[in-house]
């Protein structure tokens, strides 16, 4: 109908819009157990669209971590121009149990990370890993790497919108803790040779 009321209001409201729902839960299932209200579902399923999960769908992996490489790549100012081949077959062959938000996540990270060439032994989960490989940092050792990756990339600059906190998405304050919990100094060079 197009039309609604605000909660508590008693002006009729119009808009022209279009309701989009996405799941990773089969609702209908989800319905005959009980667990999902029948009639929102019966509201919500006009026209389903079904979106396999990733690794139903491996030849989009290659374009999708490409877009990721560049989105990145832009955000954070960094010079990736591809993926080398043996770290791409890594990626095909995960499984990806978070889908895309999981890939973005480990590419952002690959980036942030900034190795001369993009890799991704570091980052991703153990089992993509070839046997090959050191054993994967234990979690402290590796956050404090990845601090000390973005204080090099910002020039040792923790604060403000071109600083380490912002490029890492935590507040100043927090950066800070988190640096004299590590052993990071906080002094002009941010620790950036500890």
């Amino acid at each position: 109908e197009k039309e609604f009321q605000r909660v508590g209001g008693t002006k009729t409201l119009y808009s022209d819009f279009r309701l989009i729902a996405a799941t990773n839960k089969d609702l209908e299932r989800e319905v005959q157990n009980g667990r999902y209200r029948s009639d929102l579902f019966f509201r919500l399923n006009v026209f389903p669209i079904r979106v396999p999960p990733l690794r139903e769908r491996k030849e989009d992996i290659t374009p999708l971590a490409t877009h990721f490489l560049k989105l990145f790549c832009a955000q954070y100012n960094r010079p990736y121009p591809t993926i080398p081949q043996e770290e791409m077959e890594r990626l095909v062959s995960y499984p990806w149990p978070g889908n895309v938000r999981e890939m973005a996540n480990v590419i952002e990270r690959a980036v942030i990370l900034g190795d001369p060439e993009i890799r991704f032994p570091e980052t991703l989960p153990a089992e993509v890993r070839s046997h090959g490989d050191d054993l994967p940092m234990n979690l402290k050792d590796l956050e404090k790497m990845h601090i000390l990756n973005a204080l090099k990339v910002t020039g040792g600059k923790v604060g403000g919108a071109d600083g380490a906190s912002s490029l890492l998405g935590l507040k100043r304050t927090t950066l800070i803790h988190r640096m004299k919990k590590l052993g990071i100094s906080v002094q002009k060079n941010a620790g950036l040779d500890s």
